[in-house]
C-alpha cells in the first residue's frame, strides 16, 4: 500500500478552490489536475508499506494526533515546485500556522519511531493542484505563471482530524482513500 499521513480539507474550501482554479484548468497546460476530493495537506509521506503494518501505524497515528488541537488551514498564494521554469507540481500556499507545524512536527516524530526516514527538507504547508504529465517540455508551460497570478484561493477551514491515507492509481487518476481518521481536541 501507498501510504501518507494527511489533512482533508472540508468540502466547502475544495469547492472554493476548485471553482477558483477553473480558468487555469481549462488551459493548454500538459497538467493532471487533482479533483476536489483529492484536495489535502500532506504531513508525511510513509511510501509503500506491508499491509500487516497497518495496526501498527494507526497507533501512531493516534500518538500523533494526542493533544493536538483542530487547525485551520488557511489557503492562498498559488507557486510551483520546484518552479516555473520546469514545474513538476502546481500548489496553492498553506500559512505555516503554528498549530500546524506542531502536528506535523508530531506526526513526523510518530513515524521516525516507526522506522519511517525524517524528512529532509522544511515542511512547506501546501495543497497540490496538479502535476505536470511526465514527458512534458518545461515550454509547454509557458503561460502557466501569469495565468495563475490572477487567482485568488484566498480561503480558510478548520480541519478536526489527521488522517492515514492510501493512494490508489486508477485509470483515471490516483485516487485517495482514508485508512484511519483520529480526531483533533
Amino acid at each position: 500500500m501507498r501510504l501518507f499521513v494527511a489533512l482533508n480539507l472540508p468540502g466547502d474550501v475544495r469547492e472554493v478552490v476548485w471553482r477558483e482554479t477553473a480558468p487555469v484548468r481549462s488551459g493548454p497546460w500538459p497538467v493532471a489536475w487533482v479533483r476536489p476530493d483529492g484536495m489535502h495537506v500532506t504531513l508525511k509521506f510513509l511510501g509503500e508499506v506491508a499491509p500487516e503494518r497497518e495496526a501498527e501505524l494507526g497507533t501512531g497515528l493516534a500518538r500523533a494526533a494526542a493533544g493536538n488541537r483542530a487547525v485551520t488551514v488557511s489557503l492562498g498564494g498559488l507557486g510551483a515546485f520546484p518552479g516555473f521554469a520546469a514545474p513538476r507540481v502546481i500548489w496553492v500556499g498553506v500559512a505555516p500556522e503554528p498549530a500546524l507545524e506542531l502536528l506535523q512536527h508530531q506526526a513526523e516524530r510518530e513515524f521516525a519511531a516507526l522506522g519511517f526516514p525524517l524528512e529532509g527538507r522544511p515542511f512547506r504547508p501546501h495543497l497540490t493542484l496538479g502535476r505536470v504529465r511526465r514527458g512534458a517540455a518545461p515550454s509547454a508551460c509557458a503561460g502557466l505563471e501569469a495565468a495563475l497570478g490572477g487567482l485568488a484561493c484566498d480561503t480558510a477551514g478548520v480541519v478536526d482530524t489527521i488522517d492515514l491515507m492510501e493512494s490508489v492509481g486508477e485509470a483515471k487518476g490516483v485516487r485517495y482513500r482514508i485508512r484511519q481518521s483520529e480526531r483533533l481536541l
